[in-house]
């Protein structure tokens, strides 16, 4: 009775302790080391950040909408970092079971053969033993080193998730930018077809002029130049669209069909005003941000189990068994017996591996702190950058337009000064040439302003309006 009431202390004692003292220290919360405002913030600064808005709420057109599910589905990248993310579910759980009891079951035979004068006195030439055990086993976590190691495994895991996030916006950004270059690359490719049918028109008729005797061949050449011009300017074209297919096809991860993909650039719905809230945002929205907080907190965890290695393990170890040298008795009356045996392990001399352990963990933790703040500076300098990329697009498209019309004019007034005989036919080349290069140049700024939009949604950490919840189990 007395060894009974023994162990029932040892085991209440065991869970008083086990909800003792942790080493880990304090969170660190850094101040934000980013300005308050961006700068020249156009429209509300207080307006909620577009990165509130999912993916699809962003993206309404239904063929790019298809494109990005497509993507999000198939990319291999993706797959990749979902496998990252189960091998750190299962770290977590394995540190689950750390603090709980573990129970193991046995059951062994043993026979051993006797000598010759052993066997004569025991009137046997061999033993036969057959054992059963049922051990259980438990380390009590009295300094917080088990909890410490879960939650490093914890945060490790939700970092792991982050990532995953991360990546994926950067894949939806990815896939909105190839999905605009196509449709600046259809644009363009009509364009110079329309032009290049012109100038095929031109051609004609100025060797029809030179056969009658009332052209140059002058004129003629050079409404060949004109003509293989354009015609050099569709072919690359169309080589930059196929190369940029096959990299659209590498995101989502199967061939797209041209036919998949049929609106213009105006008709992409990437025109409304993108708020980009305050920089304090970015700490909930962006990914990078989010693993490299979570990376911070698992150094902190971490410094709390080197800690804590610096005291006494205290283990419990329990069993009940029972032996027989017959089979058919091995649970008969009077074959049990029990164990209990309780234990201490203190680190007396380690060669300073501790120490070192510490100091280790100390500069994992100080590192994860600059990472951290690095991420939240470069995050600022993302969402500045696409800022004012996006303003310099608008101001570039707005010449482009007065540019066009200009030379828009000058090349129907070119046409009337030859067509009336005032000037040679290099004055038309020159006009139509520069008119053409304006033209492909004003699709380009407007595929180059929608991506910045795009590319700020992105900055922002937009993608996925969720946020992980705080210590959540995976």
């Amino acid at each position: 009775m007395a060894g009974e009431k023994n162990i029932r202390r040892w085991i209440i004692a065991a869970f008083v302790l086990a909800g003792g003292c942790s080493f880990t220290p304090h969170p660190l919360h850094p101040d934000l080391p980013t300005p308050a405002r961006y700068p020249a913030i156009t429209g509300a600064a207080d307006a909620p950040s577009a990165a509130r808005l999912g993916w699809r709420a962003f993206f309404t057109e239904p063929e790019l909408q298809a494109l990005i599910a497509q993507a999000l589905d198939n990319n291999r990248d993706l797959r990749v970092a979902a496998a990252r993310i189960e091998r750190a579910r299962a770290a977590v759980r394995l540190r689950d079971g750390d603090p709980l009891p573990q129970i193991s079951g046995s059951a062994s035979m043993v026979k051993i053969g006797l000598p010759d004068e052993i066997s004569q006195l025991l009137r046997k030439d061999q033993l036969t033993s057959y054992d059963g055990l049922l051990q259980t086993s438990w380390e009590i976590d009295l300094f917080g080193r088990l909890r410490s190691l879960r939650a490093a495994a914890l945060q490790q895991y939700l970092a792991s998730e982050e990532a995953r996030r991360g990546l994926a916006t950067s894949l939806i950004a990815q896939v909105v930018a190839s999905y605009l270059a196509d449709r600046d690359y259809a644009e363009r490719l009509a364009l110079a077809r329309e032009t290049l049918t012109n100038r095929e028109r031109s051609l004609r008729l100025l060797t029809r002029r030179f056969e009658i005797g009332s052209g140059s061949r002058v004129e003629v050449t050079q409404a060949e130049t004109l003509r293989t011009q354009a015609l050099g300017a569709l072919q690359s074209i169309e080589l930059t669209r196929a190369q940029n297919l096959d990299a659209l096809a590498l995101l989502v991860g199967e061939p797209v069909a041209e036919g998949a993909m049929t609106r213009s650039l105006a008709q992409v719905g990437l025109d409304q005003p993108i708020p980009v809230g305050l920089p304090s945002e970015l700490l909930a929205y962006r990914p990078d941000i989010a693993a490299a907080e979570r990376q911070l907190r698992g150094a902190e965890a971490n410094i709390g189990a080197a800690r804590a290695a610096f005291f006494p393990s205290i283990s419990l170890t329990a069993g009940v068994g029972t032996t027989s040298d017959d089979l058919d008795r091995l649970f008969a009356a009077g074959t049990g017996a029990w164990l209990f045996r309780p234990s201490v392990s203190l680190p007396i001399f380690t060669g300073g591996k501790l120490h070192a352990n510490l100091r280790a963990s100390k500069a994992e933790r100080d590192e994860a702190l600059a990472s951290y703040e690095k991420s939240i500076q470069g995050a600022f300098r993302d969402v500045a950058d696409s800022l004012a990329q996006r303003r310099w697009l608008a101001a570039q498209i707005d010449t482009a337009n007065q540019s066009i019309a200009a030379l828009a004019e000058r090349s129907h007034l070119a046409q009337l000064r030859y067509d009336a005989g005032r000037s040679a036919y290099l004055e038309v080349l020159d006009a139509e040439r520069d008119l053409f290069s304006a033209r492909q140049t004003q699709v380009e700024l407007r595929r180059a302003w929608l991506a910045s939009g795009v590319a700020l949604y992105a900055a922002l950490g937009g993608g996925f309006p969720e946020t992980p919840s705080q210590g959540q189990h995976p």
